[in-house]
């Protein structure tokens, strides 16, 4: 674990249980408190009610359960005396003469504080308001009990003393289903974790409700949510609980049980409070308003030397499933496509001007046009393609180019670029034999210039083809490739482009424009600037001198989307990539992205219009506006 980087592990249980028994069910949670604490968890969260079980009924009224209940409090408290993990578990806490469903935070052998429920459902299945009031009922901020001045009340939120924004909020159950939760108004009185103690039975098409619903609260108020509910072995009288537990974060859901299980069970997760606390602090819609004010209480959460539990996708842009992979890249080409249709629209301009290389970026702009001009009922002939083969060209990529234009029946040229760029070397005095940046420029520039041309000619719009990896790593030519009048993939990643040309692949049904993109999938990434090997291969591969893509995008992910500085961004690539990259090549790579990501901001400041698709975009008039002289040295000393 790592507080450092403001991960805390939390654990939601689902207790094996007995209904009307606080002995049994005390001594399963002080069980359960062990193996979790081994496992370096520093909150734990039980269901509601979870000492007497929520199915008592008029037990309720009984006081010997209630001396039970609190009998098995204090030894819980005691239990924590010497452990590392902070405990939530629900109980019934008689206060004067009412009788309160209420959470107890206990740890380091006090109790902390207690939360009383604020909405007492009485409706359908459910009789609370029999036995229970409500938290606005209480006329004290604190009781006394077990020699202990105990601070209660839905106003309370725990706060580390070490790291302040690592704070933590209570709401119960019928809490969440309302429309005004407690959790908004934690949250924006800066709580980064909720955690809910509920029983919430099963009925036909709850479970997926209460997923969403729970998923909604994480994302609105962009926090970590944490779930337990009462299981299986409470009352079935008249109804059967499943024992969900759910982890989620900021609309994902991060760990789920499996539900309906007898015996004990638990989820544990490591949640990103920095990755909170960075969506809060870009979206301004997100402020304290005039809510009810909390109370802080002071927790210390101990770090441990408990191994990284947190999962990371090396791909955070490419979903992993096949059917949600193929449902993201369906959204983005219409989305791509939409954007481009609109800019003809609004230009009242009918025709496309493209470079087509035979490569996955130029491909899956080509594509996009063929998309676009569905939209708008435009005939393919009116997207001229051109192939510009130069001292790098591949039979390979070439083949591919002029496939693509005669199965699409577009307006297909072939136009060398050799002799214009050797009568430039020859007019600025470069000597060709020196295969240097400005040898492999000119032939950028030089193309961009014909595609210029043609589109005055033909009076059409250029369309960029690069994607968003190239320009956050500066990897394109200063007025060549650079520039265009509409760019479609300025926010697609280098590592989804391959699965979205992959998704125009699977979904075609012409077998040669399958076999194709299948060849052009399989293509080595190039630029194709400098020569081919004796055999025509292509010997410039872009991935042995920028570094790796699926590293730079999972840089670009967490750095631009969430903030993440350079130390945590290694720590967590250390994690995600082990076997695959040695830490040593991590840093490299590491260094060379923010190395560049700050030199060749000037590029990004001119860039052409584009559509913006997914949560990252470098668009200077968008989500990165960046000075092009900005110093790069805190980044790169830290990483």
């Amino acid at each position: 674990m790592n507080k450092e980087f403001g991960y805390v592990r939390v654990s939601a249980v689902v207790p094996e249980l007995k209904v009307a028994n606080p002995v049994f069910n005390t001594e399963v949670i002080l069980k359960e408190m062990d193996i979790l604490e081994s496992k370096g968890v520093q909150i734990a969260l039980f269901p509601e009610l979870c000492l007497t079980g929520y199915t008592c009924g008029d037990l309720f009224l009984q006081d010997l359960l209630l001396e039970s209940a609190r009998d098995g409090l204090v030894k819980i408290k005691q239990a924590t005396k010497d452990k590392n993990i902070y405990v939530i578990v629900g109980l019934p806490f008689l206060v004067g003469s009412e009788l309160y469903n209420c959470a107890i935070v206990v740890g380091k052998g006090s109790i902390l504080g207690i939360v009383p429920k604020t909405y007492i459902p009485n409706y359908q299945e459910f009789y609370e308001a029999r036995w229970f009031s409500s938290a606005s009922h209480l006329k004290v901020t604190e009781i006394v009990f077990d020699g202990e001045v105990i601070p209660i009340g839905n106003d309370l939120l725990f706060q580390d003393t070490e790291n302040n924004e690592i704070r933590f909020g209570i709401e119960i159950c019928e809490d969440a289903w309302v429309s005004n939760s407690p959790s908004t108004s934690l949250a924006l009185n800066g709580a980064t974790m909720i955690f809910n103690l509920s029983a919430s039975n099963e009925v036909i098409g709850k479970y997926e409700y209460r997923k969403n619903l729970l998923k909604m609260l994480s994302s609105k108020n962009i926090c970590s949510y944490v779930y337990a509910s009462s299981g299986v072995n409470e009352s079935s009288s008249d109804l059967v609980f499943s024992g969900f537990a759910g982890i989620f974060e900021n609309g994902t859901l991060l760990q789920e049980n499996e539900r309906f299980l007898f015996e004990t069970n638990h989820i544990i997760e490591d949640v990103d409070i920095g990755k909170i606390v960075s969506d809060r602090r870009k979206n301004k819609s997100f402020f304290a308003q005039d809510l009810l004010k909390s109370r802080i209480i002071p927790i210390t959460i101990i770090d441990t030397n408990q191994d990284f539990l947190r999962k990371y996708s090396m791909m955070p842009f490419v979903p992993k499933n096949i059917q949600d992979r193929q449902m993201r890249c369906e959204e983005i080409i219409r989305i791509q496509a939409s954007g481009l249709a609109k800019r003809m629209k609004a230009t009242g301009i009918k025709k496309c001007v493209i470079g087509l290389s035979g490569g996955l970026d130029s491909t899956l702009a080509f594509l996009v046009i063929m998309e676009s001009f569905k939209m708008l009922d435009i005939p393919n002939k009116n997207c001229i393609a051109v192939t510009m083969p130069g001292f790098g060209t591949s039979k390979r990529t070439l083949k591919n180019s002029l496939k693509l234009i005669e199965t699409y029946g577009v307006s297909g040229m072939e136009i060398s670029i050799k002799e214009a760029s050797l009568q430039h070397f020859k007019d600025i005095g470069l000597d060709s034999s020196k295969k240097d940046v400005t040898y492999e420029n000119t032939q950028a520039r030089e193309r961009t210039q014909v595609l210029m041309d043609l589109a005055n000619l033909h009076q059409a719009l250029v369309i960029g083809t690069g994607d968003l990896s190239e320009l956050v790593l500066g990897w394109c030519t200063y007025n060549g490739d650079h520039m265009s009048m509409y760019a479609v993939n300025t926010s697609i990643p280098k590592t989804l482009v391959r699965y979205l040309v992959e998704y125009f692949a699977w979904k075609e049904e012409n077998e040669r424009i399958k076999k194709t993109l299948q060849d052009i999938l399989d293509t080595p990434i190039s630029p194709e600037l400098l020569p081919p090997d004796a055999k025509g291969n292509i010997m410039q591969k872009t991935e042995s001198v920028v570094g790796p893509y699926i590293l730079h995008d999972f840089t670009i992910y967490h750095f631009l989307r969430y903030g993440v500085s350079p130390k945590k961004i290694e720590f967590l690539e250390n994690h995600a990539f082990q076997g695959m990259y040695s830490k040593e090549e991590i840093h490299k790579w590491l260094d060379f992205f923010f190395q560049r990501f700050f030199s060749q901001q000037f590029k990004r400041n001119c860039m052409p219009d584009g559509v913006k698709v997914g949560t990252v975009s470098v668009s200077p008039r968008g989500d990165t506006r960046v000075p092009s002289d900005a110093c790069a040295s805190i980044w790169r000393d830290h990483s």
